[in-house]
């Protein structure tokens, strides 16, 4: 026997009958020649017990080095019970990866997905997947593949993500449909990359502003503004607001009733204010959604337009219409401070998802927190109560300005009194006591005292 190599396999010459070389380092590898000259690499090993031979392929079409490769990934499959004529027989019935996502989109996705999860689905595998990996067939898809398409989407690292997350699922269903192996799935080798959570809401003077653009831009665009004002007041996915009948609207108990949403049914509860926004839209007869379209009987359709230009003239173009359901949540876990109640107002299914406010729900408890420490504060740097006139308290801060040497231009540049009030001061004079306590603030002294 002898290493397999180009100059062996050159060297081989037909001597008038069939004759097997085996490889001396791999084991169960050799090549076949015929008498008529032609050559064939195979494997020889044992499959349910039994001698089998596996043709791998005719020399030419494959190297030395192609065969071994391949030879190595066949005895592999034997040593875990698998046939490898009947992995080879899939590979050449796989289709490709274009081909696969069509039958995904026609089958799995419409039984399972909702319209707008479909349709980035159907934008992954499009604009990602096809242009990269899409003549590619499914049996042959390995984990370099994998990463190479995630590796090249690297400046977008969650568009990368969600994308093999797709992918992935595709794969899982390939293997159901027999175009590869059990449990051969290559997307579960790659890494994603870290993706930074965004919590942008807009805080009191932002929403001021976006308030303000809004009555600007009501005469010029009705529609979306009332579908932003209700975003706002709801804390509701753009979809849910979007897509609203009236039939869903209960305005006596103040709550929209959505059958489906993407946590499924859910009661959305709003405030007067959003009652009386709804109550002022105009109903049309022939149309059962509360936001209109441009077509008959049809819901609004584009909005990110109106919104860039709103946005733009409230000076925050970087805030998505998404970015509205956060402020909603944002401001509830501030005011009440409860994840739960939030977590219910937004429809959250798991804790967890209402979880990312949870820093924001520290605000009410950090202000009671001070409140309790300014009382105990009062009582533990309570002076002892003695008789002071405010005569002597204005010769007590005259004696106080001298120690620290404060002159009347320094007081005049930190306080708002009035000249004759610090003149009245300095001179030890009767003053009024809070003139006293407010010099003693402009000069930095903490001054505690009990009057009788």
């Amino acid at each position: 026997m002898a290493k397999i190599t180009i100059r062996f396999v050159s060297s081989l010459q037909p001597n008038g009958r069939d004759k097997d070389y085996f490889d001396d380092e791999l084991k169960g590898f050799g090549i076949r020649v015929r008498k008529s000259g032609h050559k064939s690499y195979f494997i020889m090993n044992r499959l349910n017990g039994m001698l089998r031979r596996f043709t791998i392929g005719p020399h030419g079409a494959f190297t030395p080095e192609k065969a071994r490769t391949e030879a190595k990934k066949m005895l592999g499959d034997l040593a875990k019970g698998r046939n490898p004529s009947e992995a080879k027989e899939r590979s050449r019935n796989s289709p490709t990866i274009r081909k696969l996502g069509e039958r995904f989109l026609e089958e799995y996705c419409p039984a399972r997905l909702k319209p707008t999860t479909q349709r980035e689905y159907k934008r992954s595998i499009e604009l990602f997947i096809n242009p990269m990996i899409g003549r590619t067939s499914v049996a042959s898809l390995t984990d370099t593949n994998i990463i190479e398409l995630h590796q090249s989407m690297s400046d977008k690292p969650y568009q990368a993500n969600r994308t093999i997350g797709v992918l992935s699922i595709m794969m899982k269903q390939a293997e159901k449909w027999g175009y590869r192996e059990k449990n051969t799935n290559p997307c579960y080798s790659v890494e994603k990359f870290k993706e930074k959570g965004r919590e942008r809401f807009l805080s009191g003077e932002e929403l001021q502003r976006l308030g303000k653009a809004l009555s600007d831009f009501e005469t010029e665009k009705p529609i979306p503004v009332t579908l932003i004002r209700l975003l706002i007041f709801t804390g509701c996915r753009l979809s849910e607001i979007q897509t609203l009948q009236w039939k869903y609207v209960d305005l006596e108990k103040r709550q929209l009733n959505l059958p489906d949403s993407k946590t499924g049914e859910k009661i959305v509860y709003f405030g007067k204010e959003c009652e009386q926004i709804l109550r002022n839209i105009t109903r049309l007869p022939d149309n059962p959604y509360v936001i209109t379209g441009a077509l008959e009987g049809d819901h609004l359709k584009e909005i990110q337009k109106p919104w860039r230009k709103i946005r733009a003239a409230a000076g925050l173009d970087d805030v998505r219409i998404h970015d509205l359901r956060h402020t909603f949540a944002s401001h509830g876990v501030i005011l009440t401070g409860s994840l739960p109640i939030v977590g219910k107002l937004l429809g959250h299914t798991r804790p967890e998802t209402t979880a990312r406010y949870a820093h924001l729900a520290a605000d009410p408890v950090r202000e009671a927190a001070q409140e309790v420490s300014e009382a105990i504060s009062k009582s533990l740097y309570y002076t002892e109560k003695t008789e002071k006139t405010e005569e002597n308290l204005g010769t007590q801060l005259l004696e106080l300005r001298e120690r620290l040497g404060i002159n009347r231009r320094t007081v005049e540049n930190r306080t708002k009194l009035d000249t004759d009030d610090i003149c009245a001061i300095e001179s030890g004079d009767n003053v009024p006591l809070d003139t006293v306590m407010a010099y003693a603030d402009a000069i930095g002294y903490k001054l505690t005292v009990t009057p009788i």
